[in-house]
C-alpha cells in the first residue's frame, strides 16, 4: 500500500489546501492528513479544532484520514508508515521554503520522498493567514473554505466581536 502524508497547519484548512488533499488522493492509496501541532504560530483555532475541521472537510474522500502530530514530520511518517509528503506549491516563495524543507527531510530520512503540487490559478494566492484576514473583517468567505470552516470561523470571530 502506499500511502502519503499531507501535512500542514490547517488554519483553517481552506479550498486550496482540500485541492491538493483531493489530488493526492488520486495518485496513492491512502493519504493521511497529518495536522501540525505548531505552537509557534499561535494558531487561531486549537489543534483538536483544526483535526476536526479537516476531519468534516475530507470526510468525501474514502482514503483519506486526518491525525493530529506534535513531532518531527519525518518522525511521523515513520509512524505511519507513509513513503512519500505531498504538498502543495503556490508561488516561487512556497518554492524556497519547500525547497528547504524537503533537503531538511532528504538528510533526516532519505526514503522518504516529496511530492509537489501545483496549485491551480483560482488557489494560486489563497492561504489561511489571507481567510483569516477576511473572516476577521466578516468578508464573504464562501469561494475560500468549505461550509464546515466558513461556519466555525463565522462563530469564531462573532465571538471574538461580543468578547473584545
Amino acid at each position: 500500500m502506499k500511502r502519503a502524508l499531507t501535512p500542514g497547519t490547517f488554519d483553517p484548512v481552506t479550498s486550496g489546501h482540500l485541492d491538493v488533499i483531493t489530488r493526492a488522493a488520486q495518485l496513492v492509496d491512502e493519504v493521511v492528513v497529518a495536522v501540525a501541532a505548531s505552537p509557534k504560530k499561535n494558531p487561531l483555532f486549537t489543534l483538536e479544532e483544526r483535526t476536526e475541521l479537516v476531519r468534516q472537510a475530507t470526510a468525501h474522500l474514502p482514503n483519506v484520514r486526518v491525525e493530529p502530530f506534535d513531532e518531527l514530520l519525518v518522525t511521523f511518517a515513520r509512524k505511519m508508515d507513509a513513503t512519500v509528503v505531498v504538498k502543495g506549491l503556490r508561488a516561487i516563495t512556497d518554492f524556497e521554503y519547500e525547497f528547504q524543507m524537503t533537503a531538511i527531510n532528504y538528510q533526516l530520512s532519505p526514503a522518504l520522498e516529496t511530492l509537489f503540487i501545483m496549485s491551480p490559478p483560482q488557489y494560486m494566492y489563497l492561504s489561511s493567514s489571507v481567510v483569516r484576514e477576511v473572516a476577521s473583517l466578516h468578508g464573504d468567505l464562501e469561494q475560500f473554505v468549505p461550509p464546515c470552516v466558513k461556519e466555525a470561523l463565522e462563530r469564531k470571530f462573532a465571538a471574538t466581536a461580543t468578547n473584545g
